[in-house]
């Protein structure tokens, strides 16, 4: 608790960027939803750049039509916003939502879940993938290769939203958050977009162009699995826990976040240890 009463050495001062973009009467355009629609969009394209690839397949032969990806935008879109809103309200508020299960529609207002997105978009591949007949690993590895940044642009417009800020902090780039009381704080938002965005995105385009990995299907999957984790348990120990939570072990360190990214680890390096090659065919 000592570091509650730290005066920072300097710290930086919050942008002053409007979270809403644009607002034409009722209706506003957040640098959140944005996001989300960006990062979308930008794995859908990117997921069709790998597929039509030749050279990224077992003896060039591509795993499914671009024509697939297409159709299978609106079931990913579908399964992150009622994963990611189911997710929230199970993982980090039940008993409000118990109380008000109303707010649970109330999409605006904030409140989504990584953790029940990726559910949900897990059981969206799932689904389409065997009513296309795709093998359900190798979409999820085209899909994943993609996803790190839109999860960047959803940090970047937590950090615009001023929400989800980090533990006091006397850092020389702490931010004092317009809603963050008294203190300066890390912005770890920021730490969770180079992480879980920037870092991420790259590694995988080093396992898809350079390794080769999408040969090998469900390695590319798992490696962004346990990259997610990783980098969640690492930033959580500079975010501010939830305040309907707080700390769940102790004053300091277990949260919710931690305790839902774990799992992600071990099935991460689950996945990529019992990865094999696709087989190639013997020739006649």
């Amino acid at each position: 608790m000592s570091e509650y009463f730290l005066l920072p050495l300097a710290s930086l001062p919050f942008p002053d960027i409007d979270p809403v973009i644009v607002k034409i009467g009722p209706l506003a355009v957040h640098w959140y939803g944005v996001g989300y629609i960006v990062g979308i969009l930008f794995a859908w394209w990117y997921a069709k750049r790998l597929v039509t690839n030749a050279r990224l397949w077992p003896d060039g032969h591509l795993p499914m039509k671009p024509e697939d990806l297409d159709d299978f935008i609106v079931w990913a879109a579908i399964g992150v916003v009622l994963g990611g809103r189911t997710g929230y309200v199970l993982f980090y508020d039940l008993p409000r939502y118990i109380a008000h299960p109303l707010d649970i529609f109330a999409v605006w207002q904030g409140g989504m879940s990584f953790h029940g997105g990726l559910l949900g978009v897990i059981l969206a591949m799932t689904l389409f993938s065997l009513k296309r007949r795709i093998p359900t690993w190798t979409l999820f590895d085209v899909v994943s290769a993609g996803v790190p940044v839109g999860l960047g642009l959803v940090r970047v417009a937590n950090f615009i939203n001023s929400e989800l800020w980090g533990r006091p902090s006397n850092v020389p780039w702490a931010i004092e958050f317009p809603n963050g009381g008294p203190f300066t704080r890390h912005p770890s938002q920021l730490y969770e977009a180079l992480l879980e965005g920037l870092v991420l995105f790259l590694v995988l385009r080093f396992l898809t162009h350079s390794r080769l990995k999408l040969k090998t299907p469900r390695f590319v999957g798992g490696a962004f699995i346990c990259g997610y984790g990783l980098s969640r348990i690492f930033v959580e120990f500079f975010r501010e826990p939830d305040q309907q939570l707080g700390y769940l072990l102790g004053t300091s360190w277990l949260t919710m976040g931690m305790i839902l990214s774990t799992p992600m680890v071990l099935a991460g390096i689950w996945a990529m240890v019992t990865a094999k090659p696709t087989p190639q065919p013997r020739a006649a």
